[in-house]
Parts: C-alpha cells; structure tokens; sequence
C-alpha cells in the first residue's frame, strides 16, 4: 500500500521566536515545490504562534512537542490540547525518549496525552524506542510491544487513524549513531505487525510510520526505501533550512 511520506522537524528546545520565523520562511518557498510529501515543523512553545502565522496557508504542518493531559487547571507550566488547538497546532509529538528518560514520563502517562490531543482533533507522533542496554540485552520486541500497548490502552480503531507511529531507538537519538535501514525495518515491520493484531491487516497498512534518530541527508534515502518506513522525525538536521530541505526532497536525491 502508498503510504504519503511523512517528515516533521523536532526543533527541541532550539530558536528563540525570531529565529523560529527566519527558519520557516526559508523553508516555505522551496517546500511547496515538494509533491507528495507531508511535512511538519515542532518549534518550542513559545514560538509557536509566530510560526503558525509565517506557515498558514503554506504545506507546512504545526506540530507542538508535548501537551499536559488536563485541558486546564493548577498545573504550573504545562500546557494544554486546547491551548495547542488554539494555536494553530494540526499536530502534537508525544511519548518523546528525551520526555521518558529526563521527566519520568510513563506509558500511561503518554496514554493519557494521546486521548488528550485527540479529544481536541490533535493528531498524535506516538513515540517509541529502546535503550542500549535494552538492545544489548535482546529486549526491543518486548520494550516497544509493552510502549505500543501501554500508551494506545483503550484506543478504538477509528481514534489510532488519527496517531503516526515514530521509532526512535534511544541510543541513536542525537548521538550520530543510526539503526542502519535493516535493523529500522525490522523494527517498523514489528510494529505494523502489532498495530495488525491490536486493530485490523487494513489499519496496519494505512498507519504511518516515522524513524528518529540522527536523521541526515546521507542517510535518508536508505531508510526511506524500506518497505515499512514512510517518514523521519528529525532532530538537529531539521534546525537548518539547507539539512532540513535535503531531507524533505529525499526523492529527488
């Protein structure tokens, strides 16, 4: 089945606002010269305003890089799917290995994040990975089945339509170290197969599928030919136009 390429840029705790704005408008005019490709932008949350007003009307998606899972209330520094909505966001990064492995986050955590941004018509990047230890030790079947069951807990069919799948093994995120194309294949083949036995054959084929972890121009085509693979979530390549761009127009390369 043809799945449309999905690449979205995880800006992290990059940009101040004005550097967010400069960022977006080099992007815009070579990407809507791009067919067939969707693609995202997940400034910091200050920014995002600003980089909703430089991208509405372009192909450019807004993506936030996490929400709280209450819509509002005493809960000092977070920030809500309704303030997100508010803001222009089409999507919402959740589950992030830098959100589990620095703040604690937990699978039911991500869980109740998930149904969060979907009450408001979020669409959720649901992400999932294993550590190095946990490859070393043969247990990334087991971390990603427990990752997918935990944060989808009482997700129908119809609401997983609204979530992309990004593998992002922990040990290759900002450390230069790439699963090569076969061990992301095998990976995401794993995780259609799950979304086939949790949901339907049908679901799993329409779900998209992103690879994380230290994305680059040279190494874009190889994963994107791979059967299961239909996008990248990008970290430090997507902070400059030039990287970001090549990434996008991966088919021209």
């Amino acid at each position: 089945m043809r799945r449309l390429p999905f690449i979205a840029g995880n800006w992290k705790m990059n940009k101040t606002v004005g550097e967010a704005v400069d960022l977006v408008r080099q992007l815009k005019g070579s990407i809507s010269e791009v067919r067939e490709v969707e693609v995202a932008v997940a400034p910091p949350f200050t920014a995002l305003y600003a980089v909703f007003k430089e991208v509405e009307g372009s192909p450019i998606r807004l993506a936030a890089q996490n929400l709280f899972y209450e819509e509002k209330g005493a809960y000092t520094g977070e920030v809500s799917s309704l303030m997100l909505k508010a803001v222009g966001c089409h999507y919402v990064i959740i589950g992030h290995s830098e959100r589990r492995q620095l703040f604690g986050e937990t699978d039911e955590m991500v869980n109740r994040r998930i149904k969060a941004a979907l009450g408001q018509g979020l669409k959720s990047i649901f992400c999932m990975g294993e550590t190095l230890k946990e490859r070393e030790e043969g247990k990334t079947f087991s971390v990603i089945e427990r990752q997918m069951e935990g944060g989808l807990k009482n997700l129908g069919e119809k609401e997983f339509k609204n979530i992309v799948i990004a593998y992002e093994p922990v040990w290759a995120i900002g450390t230069g170290k790439t699963a090569t194309p076969q061990q992301a294949e095998e990976v995401h083949r794993f995780i259609r197969e799950r979304v086939a036995k949790l949901y339907s054959r049908e679901t799993a084929e329409e779900v998209r599928i992103q690879y994380g972890g230290s994305v680059t121009p040279e190494n874009i085509k190889g994963l994107m030919v791979q059967e299961d693979i239909d996008g990248a979530l990008v970290g430090g390549a997507s902070l400059k136009a030039e990287t970001f761009l090549k990434i996008v127009r991966f088919k021209e390369m």
